[in-house]
């Protein structure tokens, strides 16, 4: 067991010491976590692959009014429905708007309800299973039994019912897909309070007289943030799809303001006489998710204090 010299001198920095044979805090385990975790990350190519990739829609969203070649809603009655040229890249709509600038501020609808919906999904799904894996009792149950509750729902069903509640547009989209995803992060942060709240290193911080919202805050919070991250890179990959199905039955991004989902809504129209209009929409859609997707798959095994190379 440590020794009580031992214990004083980690709660200096906020932390107390494991007996010997527990783990300590996955993100304080070693000297130079940081770059251990790059140097983790790195070394998978495929997160590396997807992390690239969605760097590039970042900043294609983020600076869209200055990529884009053409205004995303302007008409063009003489490249209607148009092939792809070297004017248009990626051909015309059914209304001759130009696909490739409206792709590109699609992406902004795209990742916009992705980071934000997954953002509210986390600031009411931590707190809530913060409180029901470390308090206990009958809080656990309640919020315990109305996560079965919505959990019961499929993700994507659940969404297209409170958007269509809420009313058709983006930000109703946000707030639907977001209250939807909500369950899984109370779910998956009770799971891990109730795992981290039994190590010794958090026995030895009640014993030291540590009051509970110090312990919830300084020792089992840290420890949790890992598992938090990677399911947040994983659910923005759902939201986008959910962005996509939710504009695709226009309860989502309105127009003519460009959507992914939007775009192909339209497209199955013209797929004999335009196959690009619902080509160019699919494949960002598949290559925004499969990038989010790799790229959590491999901050899971980066973050992992298990995992070495």
């Amino acid at each position: 067991m440590s020794t009580g010299s031992e214990i004083a001198r980690a709660e200096a920095v906020g932390l107390e010491s494991a007996p010997s044979g527990t783990p300590a805090p996955a993100i304080l385990q070693e000297p130079g976590t940081l770059a251990a975790f790059w140097r983790r990350l790195r070394a998978r190519r495929s997160a590396v692959a997807g992390l690239i990739i969605v760097g590039l829609l970042v900043l294609m969203a983020a600076f869209a009014p200055w990529i884009a070649p053409y205004d995303p809603t302007a008409t063009d009655w003489g490249n209607v429905r148009g092939a792809p040229s070297l004017a248009h890249p990626f051909g015309g709509d059914e209304v001759g708007r130009d696909v490739l600038s409206r792709i590109i501020f699609g992406a902004r609808a795209s990742l916009g309800a992705g980071l934000v919906s997954v953002a509210l999904a986390v600031s009411l799904g931590l707190p809530l299973g913060l409180l029901a894996g470390y308090a206990g009792g009958w809080i656990d149950g309640a919020i315990s039994r109305l996560t079965d509750a919505l959990l019961a729902i499929p993700f994507l069903i659940l969404a297209i019912a409170l958007a269509a509640f809420l009313g058709p547009s983006l930000v109703n989209a946000m707030i639907a897909i977001g209250l939807s995803a909500t369950s899984t992060f109370i779910r998956l942060t009770r799971a891990q309070v109730r795992a981290v709240a039994a190590e010794e290193f958090v026995e030895a911080a009640r014993a030291m007289g540590n009051p509970p919202w110090r312990i919830a805050r300084v020792h089992i919070l840290p420890n949790i943030v890992p598992a938090i991250l990677v399911q947040a890179t994983l659910t923005i990959a759902a939201a986008i799809i959910a962005e996509a199905s939710l504009s695709f039955l226009g309860l989502g991004q309105q127009p003519p303001e460009p959507s992914w989902g939007a775009m192909l809504n339209t497209a199955k129209n013209f797929m004999d006489e335009a196959p690009w209009m619902a080509i160019w929409p699919g494949l960002s859609i598949f290559l925004a998710v499969l990038a989010f997707n790799l790229f959590g798959d491999g901050l899971r095994d980066a973050l992992d204090p298990r995992q070495r190379t």
